[in-house]
């Protein structure tokens, strides 16, 4: 029998001692930059960008790598968090993805990047859940972060291309370095046969992906938990706010739910002995 690991729950709202106070200062600055939307900021009370930031120990001379960026949620936080002292690299989908869907979120990406000055120290790289991924050079990133990204390329690659992908962060970090990862949980007794459908996924596979890749858990939050998901939507994950996939149908009361219940994930790769 498989011995899960025993976590460590942080408190959602208290700061990691590795952040200084400048630097919860600085986060709390770009969360009003006026590159955010309006759109945007509305999530933070879903996302709660300054505390899983911290969490994850990214300062403003981090280097930093955020894998499968997307429309760029985050780009607008960590851009211009860490545009003078650290450095950013967004691993967005490969250029010659065959998937529509990835052109055009790459192309949207570019256009974001080239539509204003704050992005103009941001590093485009390339990730896919495949083997021998460079997504930065390796040994460089101080935090290698992930949001709500692991369902997808499990659907992709199943177990090994999950473990395929961890090993790509675990080369890119320097020896002691974080891979920090929210993604939307699944509840452990939830996990009937199709449970992949949903957008959600259980921690035990997640924790047990990367720790087959090298890593070690340090310890969990739940900064970005909400107790009133029961993950039983009837589109998944995305008859949850922001997708509301079910249109005006109880649209009400998705968004009193409000987004999807998310475990917070800290690991570490081992130091150099």
């Amino acid at each position: 029998m498989t011995l899960l690991p025993k976590l460590i729950v942080v408190s959602a709202f208290v700061l990691s001692p590795f952040i200084q106070a400048a630097d919860s200062t600085a986060l709390q600055q770009v969360l009003n930059n006026p590159v955010r939307s309006d759109a945007s900021k509305a999530r933070d009370i879903y996302r709660h960008p300054a505390e899983t930031l911290s969490f994850f120990e990214v300062t403003p001379k981090s280097a930093v790598v955020e894998i499968s960026p997307g429309s760029g949620w985050y780009t607008e936080i960590l851009a211009p968090l860490l545009r003078a002292e650290g450095k950013y690299y967004a691993a967005h989908s490969p250029a010659n993805s065959t998937s529509d869907y990835s052109k055009r979120s790459l192309a949207a990406f570019k256009e974001k990047l080239a539509a204003n000055d704050v992005y103009k120290n941001v590093i485009l790289t390339e990730f896919s859940p495949l083997p021998g991924q460079q997504v930065a050079p390796a040994g460089s990133a101080d935090v290698v972060l992930t949001f709500r990204n692991l369902h997808n390329w499990y659907m992709q690659k199943g177990e090994q291309g999950m473990v395929d992908a961890f090993k790509s962060f675990y080369d890119a970090l320097k020896p002691g370095g974080v891979l920090g990862v929210v993604e939307h949980r699944l509840p452990e007794g939830k996990k009937g046969d199709d449970w992949l459908k949903s957008g959600y996924f259980p921690q035990s596979l997640a924790i047990a992906l990367a720790q087959k890749a090298g890593f070690k858990l340090e310890a969990t939050s739940e900064i970005n938990a909400n107790p009133k998901d029961t993950a039983d939507h009837p589109g998944g994950v995305w008859t949850l706010p922001p997708t509301l996939s079910q249109k005006e149908q109880d649209k009400d009361k998705y968004l009193a739910i409000g987004e999807s219940d998310r475990m917070t994930l800290k690991f570490r790769k081992p130091a150099a002995h």
